[in-house]
């Protein structure tokens, strides 16, 4: 990948648009990804998953989480799947294969330390993959040397990991003692044991401003990285965030061009997490025209957009960090649209 050029700060005009989506055309086909995994239900007129169940988050460590950052405070996990009593990560992983599950997104509430306590459940990843067939990406949080080693060991298909750009950020809203040094370290530790890197960047995470995105960005550009998920802060209730509007638009659309520029080859989507509405709609179209590839969750009429704009649309109903799958695994969970 190459390094950032100069940010795009506002809604990009003509120009930048343009080679934005001449940059993805040069080095990617004409297709634009949908994906729906069943992290939540959903449906839209032009599609209603045939599998909700296909694809499901799990916590290693139920609703319970030390850290209650300031723009989640554990809610997220109040929609996974929980490891019962008694019941280990193979065992649950064969209850939601029987059920219909073909992959498993492994993630959980954060240690003071800002990572997710996985080490105790990776040894049974091996056997979910090899007897159960199923896909199993992990949503780390900060990696240690040790945690890097566990999940190379286990063969994970994939680490999801958010990075953060600010060390006010860090220290603000997420109440870690880190600083970004510990972001780039942790993509350092799973880049040199050669894992499948998923970063996702929040955009507008410092209470609904941007601080720090673009450093984030800059480090990300110096890993092999397999896709590169972008988010927008989307202030929940029941958090300190609530009653703040999420970033500006302008800014938001601004980003995806700059990181698509900056990021020529790589895989970007728009992950699950953006404001509904009006805006989600507007955000769609400007990823479609600014050269990302894939859409989680996408909005009305998102896909005849696609269409309208020479990209032929392929649905998935699996999480958006399983970017190879579609490619080299062609009949996994794989819908196609009709013309």
């Amino acid at each position: 990948m190459t390094q950032p050029s100069a940010a795009v700060a506002a809604s990009p005009g003509p120009a930048v648009a343009g080679a934005a989506a001449a940059v993805r055309r040069a080095n990617f086909p004409d297709v634009m990804d949908f994906y729906a995994p069943g992290l939540k239900r959903w449906q839209t007129p032009e599609w209603t998953p045939a599998n909700p169940r296909r694809f499901l988050p799990v916590s290693v460590t139920g609703p319970a989480c030390a850290l209650s950052c300031d723009h989640c405070q554990a809610k997220v996990l109040q929609g996974m799947i929980s490891v019962r009593a008694g019941e280990d990560l193979f065992a649950l992983a064969q209850r939601l294969h029987d059920q219909g599950s073909e992959g498993l997104l492994v993630s959980g509430g954060s240690t003071r330390a800002g990572g997710v306590p996985l080490l105790p459940h990776l040894h049974h990843v091996p056997r979910i993959r090899a007897e159960l067939g199923m896909k199993v990406i992990v949503h780390s949080g900060v990696v240690s040397p040790r945690l890097a080693a566990g999940l190379a060991e286990a063969d994970v298909d994939g680490v999801m990991l958010d990075i953060i750009g600010a060390d006010e950020t860090i220290r603000e809203v997420y109440h870690l003692g880190l600083t970004v040094a510990d972001m780039d370290r942790s993509l350092a530790a799973l880049s040199s044991h050669g894992l499948r890197i998923i970063p996702h960047i929040v955009l507008g995470l410092h209470y609904g401003r941007f601080l720090g995105e673009h450093r984030a960005l800059e480090m990300v550009t110096r890993y092999p990285v397999s896709t590169l998920i972008l988010v927008v802060l989307v202030p929940l209730v029941g958090t300190p965030m609530e009653h703040l509007p999420p970033p500006p638009v302008g800014e938001v659309t601004g980003f995806f061009a700059t990181a698509r520029m900056a990021a020529p080859a790589t895989t970007i989507n728009l992950g699950c997490a953006r404001p509904l509405g009006p805006v989600k709609a507007e955000l769609d179209q400007a990823a479609i025209d600014l050269g990302l590839n894939g859409i989680a969750y996408p909005a009305e009429g998102a896909i005849g957009y696609a269409r309208s704009r020479g990209l032929q649309p392929r649905l998935f109903e699996y999480c958006c960090s399983l970017t190879w799958t579609g490619a080299q695994e062609t009949g996994y969970a794989k819908v196609e649209v009709g013309v």
